[in-house]
């Protein structure tokens, strides 16, 4: 018989201990009452502490990851609604600026337009309400298109102010809209009154590099002084008389040169035009010249001494024979 085969275990009669019953009958016993006592008598409230406090570090330590990935996600969400609030008051600042913006510029365009209301009366000559539509190509030049031409009695020659003072003339018309030349333009030229000495002068552009103007032709010992106001002096029969046009920036005087230089600076911001005034011509109002009055009268008187002659009897008229 093998030696794997024999049973080794002791028999019945030599076992020892209690049975398996009766070790699940003690145990739960033993629970129960431990159970009552510790609800009684809190036998075991000292055991639960200790192992509490025992335990506590471990318990801080294993929840170290979770309390980390909850601050992380905590942070970055943060950082997504920060970024979603800052998108919103930028956007928000964008339009808010906006606004300001165009409310100043409408408050600016209606002091404008409220000087041009309160020019126009004053001005004893018809003018046309006209605003800016684009600026000339040409960048050697200072002109400007307007939104009034023909159809509205817009002529050539016509001056050109705003509530400043003069802008310039007009110098080409079409149907629809025209040209202004500016003050500043190299080829333009104004005649002005120096409102202190009551001197005249003739202010042309293009000075200082097509920003100012310059007061030529005044003699080196001219009575002209920084800040002296120039108008208009209404002897070209196009601009009427008292019209701002430039002040005096600066007056250079040489002792080798016969004429003083003479900078002036213009009345209107040439830079910051919207809208103005076409004015008529001063021409248009002023009285025939004395050349054309005489040979209108010797006209009428010719054509008057034709029609006497013609209705008298007996007398021809003039390149008439009496019949024989």
């Amino acid at each position: 018989m093998a030696l794997g085969t024999i049973d080794r275990t002791p028999p019945p009669f030599f076992r020892q201990g209690p049975s398996a019953l009766t070790k699940l009958a003690l145990f739960s016993a033993l629970a129960v009452f431990l159970m009552a006592a510790d609800t009684r008598w809190h036998l075991t409230q000292p055991l639960r502490a200790a192992l509490a406090t025992a335990l506590l570090p471990l318990q801080q330590t294993l929840q170290v990851p979770a309390v980390l990935l909850d601050n992380g996600l905590s942070y970055l969400q943060g950082i997504k609604d920060a970024q979603a609030r800052e998108a919103a008051a930028r956007q928000q600042l964008a339009r808010q600026s906006e606004r300001a913006a165009r409310t100043e510029q409408l408050a600016a365009e209606n002091e404008r337009l409220r000087a041009l209301l309160e020019l126009q009366p004053q001005l004893q000559v018809r003018s046309v309400a006209a605003e800016l539509l684009y600026e000339a190509g040409d960048p050697y030049s200072r002109k400007i298109f307007i939104n009034r031409g023909a159809r509205q009695g817009v002529v050539a020659g016509a001056p050109v102010v705003n509530e400043a003072g003069v802008l310039g003339q007009v110098t080409e018309v079409y149907p629809l809209s025209a040209v202004v030349t500016l003050l500043t333009d190299r080829d333009a030229a104004i005649p002005v009154l120096n409102t202190r000495t009551q001197q005249r002068g003739a202010a042309f552009g293009g000075a200082e590099g097509g920003s100012a103007l310059e007061l030529r032709f005044m003699a080196g010992n001219a009575d002209v002084q920084a800040g002296d106001a120039l108008t208009t002096s209404g002897v070209d029969g196009v601009y009427p008389p008292g019209l701002p046009v430039a002040r005096v920036a600066r007056v250079e005087r040489r002792s080798d040169a016969g004429f003083a230089r003479i900078v002036l600076t213009p009345m209107a911001a040439m830079d910051n035009l919207r809208h103005m005034l076409v004015l008529e011509p001063l021409a248009v109002q002023m009285p025939p010249r004395p050349a054309d009055a005489a040979a209108s009268a010797a006209g009428t008187a010719k054509s008057g001494s034709r029609a006497s002659a013609a209705g008298r009897p007996g007398r021809p008229a003039s390149g008439q024979e009496l019949p024989r």
